[in-house]
């Protein structure tokens, strides 16, 4: 039976679905006030702060069984979860890593396995073995694969495991010759990425102390140091090699240039995005000095610098400074200052994205209304190439060595998977490396950008995937999906959650509102601390453009958002709770006057501002979703998830603001309370992707009106 017979049957059987009052379990309030600059603020739910408070585990078990009977009514939920399942299923994999050596790593999952598997060519012309298969570590996949890096010369891998896919990870090393692992175990890393030496002798990496028994999951993430570890010596003797015990919440990444003889040390006052910048001469690269002094490059905290390689002893960078967009430099090691830096690609209309070195050229994606170019340039900033791209979308990462000749990149658009390239530098050939089949048919639909005025006149794109043939009626069900923050852009990507919404009839949204970086560091910064509100409001002239030119109407529209995504869905359904038909909060920041007392709380405030500070207080407060939920209100049908297991943002953000919003709720629309076990906030093993996926598209579907035929974009 083809899906849209299906679908017709689900939509018969979802007309005499009725969603009954949703009675949802008590929850205890206790009288705690906070005084704030003068600012009575009650917080009656301060008790859920405790993850370990039996009476919380019964409150959420109640609420998940209350979410779980209230799904089961829908018929769509089933249909959903099938078609879901069909469409995940086709085989994903990552852009070949290069190394010194011969070898190439990638990752690969044949559609439905729970993890990606970490593979190995020996060779390029070599068939691919595997290296790692979290799959057979963790069958449930409640250990995660965090990443794997591959040392210089490809001979030894460190991999790192994550408890339920959260942030803290245990690094392993494996012998890449005979896939077995080395004695070593490093244990309390997060935000971290492995440097290594080109000796192969060890490497670089950062780590916190270990948290208390228990608080593993709230502990705020402050006094991260970087290490050096040396293979077959245990933890405890790994060296410090830098710390800021004056900068408890700043955050330290180490990388080593591709030579193996400068050791970059960035320093960020947590999610800032201007960083410091310390380098150090390692000496002889099979023999380095990983004990040699840094020297203090660039610190004032004033722009970013990100370092590219070095070549011929210029170190290349990428920065902002003088150039909101983004430009690349080269400054001698000897001479650094600004005054003295060579221009090699200047700012321009589109933002730098990533650059690399690829044989003697400088790889560089940029930008242009959150659409790739990618261009090659020589050291001199002369334009050597311009490499062709299928369509307007994404390139996806890409790998590429001062000393080779091949160029692998990434590419992806919001309606077809991303796809492998290999670029041969000599010839200008490019040869498919990998392309995914799926079971979904592209053809059918069509991404369209458009750009709208905000509350200010501030103009906003947006992309809107629909059919081709979609008429402008304002009956479709359809989603707006944002974030707007930490310099984030939704760029074209493809998620199968967009190609079963599009199957159903739905239309998609995508919102690149302020608080990214889609037009540079000024566009991110106008939508961060005091001007978080620009945000909200060109969220919401997203809605009524949509509205406006017949894409849905109010009761039609949905809306989602994680994390940072999550403040601004809570945050649109208490500003504007008329203007949408559903909504869905996945792993939402909702309590902005106590974030940064948890987890990476402290690492966030530069882009929010803290209510320890009476000049911020007044902001968040201001808009903070949980503080502004009012009583007696009638609230859109809400959907909030989260999981026990999520060690970025914790979650007493979504119990708190369930409770919350289920006690102002004035009318039957539901709120509903999601809380799952063994994932977290960036990760979730595939079987519960999929069921969660269809959880959400049900819920959305079914208060959007997705009920009769007549909601079809095609007819």
């Amino acid at each position: 039976m083809r899906f849209s017979q299906l679908l017709m049957i689900a939509i018969l059987l979802a007309a005499s679905v009725q969603a009954s009052s949703v009675r949802p379990p008590s929850a205890p309030e206790h009288p705690v006030i906070d005084d704030y600059f003068g600012t009575r603020v009650a917080d009656p739910y301060r008790w859920m702060e405790n993850s370990q408070d039996p009476a919380l585990r019964k409150w959420v078990e109640a609420e998940n069984r209350l979410t779980e009977s209230w799904l089961a009514k829908i018929p769509l939920r089933r249909l959903m979860a099938s078609r879901l399942k069909a469409i995940w299923n086709y085989p994903d994999q990552s852009t070949p890593e290069q190394v010194l050596g011969p070898r190439l790593f990638f990752e690969r999952n044949t559609g439905l396995q729970n993890q990606s598997i970490q593979y190995v060519r020996d060779s390029a012309s070599a068939g691919p073995r595997v290296l790692v298969d979290p799959n057979v570590i963790s069958p449930d996949g409640s250990l995660a694969f965090a990443q794997g890096a591959p040392s210089p010369d490809g001979k030894l891998l460190a991999y790192a495991l994550s408890p339920a896919g959260g942030d803290w990870m245990t690094v392993h090393v494996r012998d890449v010759a005979t896939g077995k692992d080395l004695t070593d175990v490093l244990d309390w890393l997060k935000f971290s990425y492995v440097a290594w030496t080109n000796d192969d002798r060890g490497f670089f990496y950062e780590r916190y102390p270990a948290p208390p028994k228990g608080k593993e999951i709230s502990q705020q993430d402050v006094r991260q140091s970087l290490y050096y570890h040396r293979l077959g010596t245990p933890q405890s003797v790994d060296r410090l090699i830098y710390a800021r015990s004056d900068r408890p919440d700043w955050y330290i990444t180490a990388d080593i240039s591709e030579d193996g003889r400068t050791l970059f040390v960035v320093l960020n006052r947590g999610t800032a995005p201007e960083n410091e910048l310390y380098v150090a001469d390692l000496g002889d690269p099979l023999k380095p000095n990983v004990a040699a002094p840094l020297k203090a490059l660039y610190v004032k905290n004033n722009a970013m610098y990100s370092p590219i390689d070095v070549r011929n002893g210029e170190l290349y960078l990428e920065t902002d400074l003088g150039a909101p967009r983004r430009r690349i430099v080269a400054a001698k090691l000897d001479g650094p200052e600004p005054a003295r830096w060579r221009t090699v690609v200047p700012e321009g209309k589109g933002v730098i994205e990533s650059v690399g070195f690829a044989g003697g050229y400088l790889a560089v994606d940029t930008m242009t209304d959150a659409v790739s170019r990618f261009e090659l340039y020589d050291t001199d900033g002369r334009l050597a190439r311009r490499i062709a791209l299928p369509e307007p979308g994404t390139v996806l990462g890409f790998s590429g060595l001062q000393g080779s000749d091949v160029l692998y990149y990434g590419f992806g658009s919001f309606l077809w998977p991303t796809s492998s390239y290999r670029y041969d530098l000599r010839t200008g050939k490019t040869e498919t490396v990998f392309q995914p089949e799926m079971k979904f048919d592209p053809a059918k639909f069509e991404t369209r950008e458009v750009f709208y005025p905000s509350k200010d006149g501030t103009m906003v794109p947006m992309f809107i995937l629909a059919a081709k043939s979609v008429k402008l009626d304002g009956s479709h069900p359809a989603i707006l999906l944002g974030y707007g923050g930490f310099g984030d852009t939704y760029r074209p990507f493809f998620k199968r959650i967009y190609a079963a919404w599009l199957e159903s009839g739905g239309i998609y949204a995508i919102a690149n509102i302020r608080g990214g970086d889609t037009y540079g560091d000024a566009w991110h910064r106008a939508g961060m601390l005091g001007r978080k509100q620009n945000t909200f409001d060109d969220f919401a002239w997203a809605a009524k453009y949509l509205i406006e030119k017949g894409y849905t109407s109010a009761k039609h529209l949905g809306i989602q958002g994680k994390s940072n995504g999550g403040l601004l869905i809570g945050a649109s359904i208490t500003q504007n709770p008329a203007l949408f038909g559903a909504a869905h909060i996945d792993r939402g920041v909702l309590d902005m006057l106590r974030y940064q007392r948890f987890s990476s709380g402290p690492g966030v405030v530069p882009e929010y501002g803290s209510s320890d500070d009476p000049r911020a207080f007044k902001w968040l407060y201001a808009y903070s979703p949980l503080q502004n939920v009012r009583q007696g209100t009638c609230y859109p049908p809400t959907l909030i998830t989260t999981s026990w297991d999520d060690d970025r943002v914790v979650p007493m953000h979504s119990f708190k603001f369930a409770a919350t919003l289920q006690r102002a709720q004035a009318c039957a629309n539901p709120v509903l309370l999601m809380t799952m076990e063994a994932t977290a906030h960036s990760y979730m093993p595939t079987d519960k992707a999929i069921a969660q996926t269809a959880d959400v598209l049900a819920f959305e579907g079914y208060n959007l009106g997705m009920t009769s035929a007549s909601n079809s974009q095609t007819q």
